[in-house]
């Protein structure tokens, strides 16, 4: 099993090439560039460093989302060019999820939060049970100050060993995050954001269970409307009412 693993979810550009379960490359960029100036080329060099046959290739697995709106279409129309392209199917794996792959096996809950703006996050909350990712709290968005309460009053049996927050909304859930009662900690730097790695691990799992689409069948995964969406609906409410 051979697949191409992109993310473009969020600031983090990141592509990488796995092989059953070996990682053969993963190029990451955490740098203010347009993932359409940096996706193509990281991939492009990876490949041509390791001699790629795109014919080998298998499947392509993509942070499907929630994320950036621009990020997120410019890593699904990459993934689903070389889906359609090559013939091969598309692994989408929820951007929360992956992020939470970075820590395999972590004890206790892993809370993977992106900045989704007006001091809101884009959240999941996971846990490693029999050496498998089990979902908490499936995604959604949701206010930082309302996470840490739902943190605050979640079992106490989940939240023993304590939490782990990674992802670039830590700083907008880190001064709430003060009224936790239970012990918590951030991720370190080298996988503290996203990374096409790990992606590609989950969709090895995903891919094994059947859960994957034909390239022409894939859609990010937005779970909210995009702001100029929101601002253009507030405008034409202000005009039906008056």
């Amino acid at each position: 099993m051979k697949l191409i693993a992109l993310d473009s979810s969020g600031l983090v550009a990141s592509a990488a090439v796995l092989s059953d379960n070996e990682l053969l490359a993963e190029y990451t960029v955490n740098y203010k560039k347009t993932h359409s100036q940096t996706l193509l080329p990281m991939l492009d060099e990876i490949s041509n460093m390791i001699n790629l046959d795109l014919g080998e290739v298998d499947a392509v697995a993509i942070a499907a989302g929630p994320g950036s709106f621009t990020g997120l279409r410019i890593g699904s129309a990459t993934a689903k060019g070389l889906g359609l392209a090559l013939g091969i199917p598309i692994i989408e794996v929820p951007t929360l999820a992956g992020l939470a792959y970075n820590l395999f096996d972590a004890k206790g809950l892993i809370v993977p939060c992106m900045d989704a703006r007006r001091k809101q996050v884009y959240n999941g909350i996971y846990r490693f049970e029999d050496h498998k990712l089990v979902t908490v709290k499936d995604q959604r968005p949701i206010a930082a100050a309302e996470l840490i309460d739902e943190l605050i009053a979640m079992d106490p049996e989940l939240t023993k060993d304590g939490l782990i927050f990674l992802g670039d909304g830590v700083p907008v859930i880190a001064e709430e995050s003060e009224r936790l009662t239970v012990p918590y900690s951030f991720a370190p730097a080298h996988v503290g954001r996203q990374r096409a790695g790990s992606v590609g691990a989950l969709a090895l799992v995903l891919y094994a269970e059947g859960r994957y689409v034909k390239a022409e069948e894939h859609a990010p995964i937005y779970l909210r409307k995009s702001q100029a969406e929101q601002e253009r609906e507030r405008r034409m409410a202000g005009k039906d009412s008056l």
